[in-house]
């Protein structure tokens, strides 16, 4: 299967749907939530030593039977058991899934282009994707299995992350509580 080699700027470009997209600009509450969800992670994953977290992490992601094409996740986690922390040092794109994938909602976001990006990260390996909306302050989890939501008032997890867990809220709120 061919390679879809998009260039590189800032900021970055995605393949989705048949043509390139330009990741855009996060405003405050894209911001905000990137910035909360991050810090969880890299905290959880710092404290087992397990993986790598990043944001605007760029992988070039090949699903089964299809051309290899380039996603760009607000936030990813690769762990140290898919990607040896030896072989992650010395890759900038990654050519493996990330083992999670947190994509936040702007509002020019296209419904199906989201769709689309879970899709491609499902089947191309990826455990779980958690799409953030800000304005409905709501996460839904998907993976393999379907779409879980969790709302503002719940806490957020996954058998993807075991042992990560954050309330749902603290994303969305402007100060520290």
């Amino acid at each position: 299967m061919p390679e879809i080699i998009l260039p590189d700027a800032k900021p970055a470009f995605e393949w989705v749907n048949g043509r390139v997209l330009q990741k855009v600009s996060p405003q405050r509450k894209h911001a905000l939530a990137q910035t909360r969800f991050a810090v969880a992670l890299d905290a959880w994953s710092a404290a087992l030593d397990n993986g790598m977290v990043g944001t605007e992490w760029r992988f070039a992601l090949q699903p089964p039977g299809e051309e290899r094409r380039t996603l760009v996740p607000d936030i990813a986690f690769l762990s140290y058991e898919r990607m040896p922390s030896e072989e992650q040092e010395m890759t900038d794109v990654p050519c493996i899934a990330p083992d999670a994938v947190v994509e936040i909602l702007s509002p020019d976001d296209r419904r199906e282009d989201v769709e689309e990006k879970s899709r491609v990260y499902l089947a191309a390996g990826t455990r779980v994707i958690f799409v953030v909306d800000p304005d409905q302050r709501t996460v839904i989890a998907r993976d393999a299995s379907g779409s879980r939501i969790a709302r503002d008032s719940e806490m957020l997890e996954h058998s993807a992350l075991p042992g990560f867990c954050m309330p749902v809220r603290t994303l969305f709120q402007l100060r520290h509580k």
